[in-house]
Order: C-alpha cells, then structure tokens, then sequence
C-alpha cells in the first residue's frame, strides 16, 4: 500500500467529515492519535472540543443556538486503564463500558450501527489505543451501511501490532463533499506521520478546509514513561 501525505489527503478533500489518525512517531517515541471534526450546517459548526479528565467532550459553542444535541455533543475520547478510545460519537461510552466489563473492542461495536441521520448514514469510525510493556498496538472500527441501504450494517475492524515508526492510519467519514454524504470505502488510509506534536497539530489544522473546520485534538504519548501532551485547536473562539 503507498504511503500518502495526510495534508495532501485532506487539503484535496474538501469534506471528509470526522476523522481519526493512529501510529507512532517518526522518533518511534511516541504513539500518536488524532481527530477532528468538520461542519456545514450552523449546528454542527457551533461546537469546541474541551477537556474532560484524561479525555475530551463537545461542547456547544454558543448554548443559544444549540438546535439539536443529538450526534454532535459527545465525548470523543475517553481513558480506559491502559486503553485510549477515540470515537466520533457516543460509541465511545460503549467501547468504554463494555470494555470496562471484559468484552472486546469488536464485540462492544456490535451493539452499535451507523448514525441515524438520514439520508447520509454517517459511519460510525472509532479507534482504541493499547499500550503494554512501553508499546503499544491499535485497532480501528467502521460501521456504515450498505451503500446508502439502512437496512444492512457493515462491520469492519482493523488491527495493527508494532506500528512502524513515521507511520499511521487515517479513516474519516466521508469520501467528499455531496448529497447525500459518501461513505468512506476501503481499508483506512496508510499515512506518513512527522514532526513533534506541534508541527504535527499545525500541519492537520492548516490543512484542513477553512470553511468547514471546527476542532482539532492531538495526543503524543511517550511510551517509555506513559506520560502524554495534547493540543486542542477550537475555530470558535
């Protein structure tokens, strides 16, 4: 599979929803993840990323013009023990809960369909971070309809063991712009990952559309110690 360049992929894409990137550090210090979600309607642009614990929530920027609370205001990353959840919605208390009572990532998700909006459908894409004995491995997760059908889900989960160094996974909602929405197709993407974590949070944020941004969360963890830095980036200011 070729390596693509993230800005390239979302600089070109001027839609691709919500996404989440997972790998390690071209260092090979550190396990990086990322998410960011995008909006065209002034619900889903009226929103900021804050912190919660050891994890993050939404919040709506403006409680006044909050329309409908329903698949925008969740908590998109969570801390389990040794596992960090990143979902882009309320699936990320079911992967918590579930897994908090010895099911798997897999099985958690089976409980879960895609979004209920629509005609688009929007998958459902987390990803969950396991770190042991100062590394780690990752899996990831999308749950989307048939094409379009909301009669038959699609489940598919992907593992990764001793991620190589400088190199990630990308899977986002959609393929583009449209109406309605494309779902993301395939396998997620393989991306090449550099730079500490402020020329890594820079590069996602400046490449993403200006128009349709709204919040951007990266993590580095340090697996030799387990100690963390985030970034949070909120257009609303």
């Amino acid at each position: 599979m070729k390596k693509l360049d993230i800005a390239q992929e979302l600089s070109s894409n001027a839609y691709p929803g919500r996404g989440i990137v997972i790998g390690k550090s071209d260092c090979g210090k550190y396990a990086v993840t990322a998410y960011f979600i995008m909006g065209r309607s002034v619900n889903s642009r009226n929103r900021v990323f804050v912190e919660d614990g050891e994890g993050i929530r939404t919040q709506a920027f403006d409680p006044s013009k909050l329309e409908d609370p329903h698949l925008i205001i969740y908590a998109p990353v969570r801390v389990l023990g040794n596992k960090l959840i990143v979902t882009n919605g309320d699936q990320t208390d079911t992967i918590y809960e579930l897994m908090d009572k010895q099911q798997t990532f897999e099985q958690s998700l089976r409980t879960r369909e895609f979004e209920d909006d629509a005609p688009n459908y929007t998958p459902r894409i987390s990803g969950i971070l396991h770190f042991e004995d100062k590394g780690f491995n990752y899996a990831m997760s999308i749950l989307k309809s048939a094409n379009g059908d909301p009669s038959s889900c699609q489940r598919y989960t992907f593992a990764y063991a001793n991620p190589i160094a400088g190199e990630g996974r990308f899977i986002h909602t959609y393929m583009g712009d449209g109406n309605p929405l494309p779902s993301f197709e395939g396998e997620p993407k393989l991306v090449g990952i550099s730079g500490n974590i402020d020329q890594f949070t820079d590069m996602l944020w400046n490449s993403l559309n200006a128009d349709n941004k709204v919040s951007l969360f990266v993590r580095y963890v340090e697996l030799e110690t387990g100690k963390y830095e985030t970034r949070i980036i909120n257009k609303n200011k």
